[in-house]
């Protein structure tokens, strides 16, 4: 028995498709065909243009529909295998749920990657205001979003948008000097890509270094994850003048920098001292016992939250920012330098 060979159909046209024939974003199409204030005449109409020539068929219907859910809140997340993000949102979740507010989620692709795709996304599902947990574009690129949607930082400072953030000047002081206090002086710090808006904790580490007559030593991983840190940390640990101690931009690099160690045949801490960043739950884990900076995760979401609901309330308050004290927690992973 023999069928009829396939009819070929394409794939429907998309507001993708549109966005790239006229050079401009989804979320501009999007606007352009609900009528939204913010593109102009001449854009809209070649927008529309383009729309008809590649027979893109706008889902009226949808558009309906999602217009109803003004009220709803996004939130985007930097990287779901961190559990300092799992914390946020818990924090997020817990200042919502008395609301009886839609809670929509967007994750970037890559940890060192654009918030950008992920944000359009969440702003075509008519979001009512974003919290960012953590961007890592500029902070023009953040303050340019808040023309489109309400935006709320989480753990980043922005100025003149609503932020929600920990001071990672003094929780970065507090790691570098407990290392000093033991009398480390060759300190290193692992850091991730060198994204606007998330450089005071590397700062702090080199003033405070250059303070105390010490040479800095930055290596940069190529992102914010175990894995990347591992790798990054091999030549750095294998140096015969390697590094007594490491703070690390946060825990997951803590702990990609502690396989590397093991796997040289390093031991933690007689032989290498360790601080992270974030006291998250695997920090916590016995036989693990890293040193880590608290940020309250957990409640930097709640107060984000609470900050959103306001925002929502209130669309034309001024931008608030929040900030907390973070604290260094001592663990297992941190003595004095052992003797030569």
């Amino acid at each position: 028995m023999s069928f009829p060979a396939a009819s070929g159909r394409r794939r429907p046209v998309t507001q993708e498709d549109v966005a790239r024939a006229v050079g401009v974003s989804r979320t501009l199409v999007s606007f352009a065909f609900r009528g939204a204030p913010g593109v102009s005449p001449e854009t809209r109409d070649a927008i529309l243009e383009a729309a008809r020539r590649l027979g893109y068929r706008h889902n009226v219907l949808a558009a309906s529909l999602a217009s109803k859910r003004a009220s709803a809140v996004g939130l985007y997340l930097l990287d779901l295998h961190n559990e300092v993000y799992a914390d946020i949102f818990a924090g997020v979740s817990e200042a919502l749920s008395e609301g009886g507010h839609r809670l929509i989620l967007g994750v970037t692709d890559s940890p060192s990657g654009s918030g950008r795709a992920a944000a359009d996304s969440l702003i075509e599902a008519r979001i009512g205001v974003l919290i960012a947990a953590t961007l890592t574009d500029p902070d023009a690129y953040v303050r340019e979003l808040t023309q489109t949607v309400p935006v709320v930082n989480v753990a980043r400072r922005v100025c003149g948008v609503d932020s929600i953030y920990s001071d990672d000047r003094a929780g970065a002081s507090a790691a570098v000097s407990h290392l000093l206090g033991l009398g480390h002086t060759r300190i290193a710090h692992m850091a991730g890509p060198p994204h606007e808006g998330h450089l005071e904790r590397r700062r702090t580490y080199e003033r405070l270094m250059v303070s105390a007559g010490l040479e800095p030593r930055v290596v940069l991983a190529q992102d914010y994850t175990q894995e990347a840190a591992e790798r990054a940390a091999h030549a750095l640990l294998a140096d015969p003048e390697r590094p007594t101690a490491v703070f690390a931009h946060n825990d997951e690099l803590a702990l990609g920098v502690r396989e590397a160690a093991y796997a040289l045949g390093l031991r933690v801490p007689q032989d290498l001292s360790l601080i992270g960043y974030d006291n998250s739950r695997l920090a916590r884990l016995h036989g693990i016992d890293l040193t880590s900076v608290d940020l309250h995760a957990r409640e930097l979401g709640k107060a984000a939250g609470e900050a959103a609901l306001q925002r929502l309330a209130q669309p034309e308050d001024p931008a608030m920012e929040r900030r907390s004290e973070p604290h260094l927690v001592l663990r297992a992973s941190t003595s004095a330098p052992a003797r030569s």
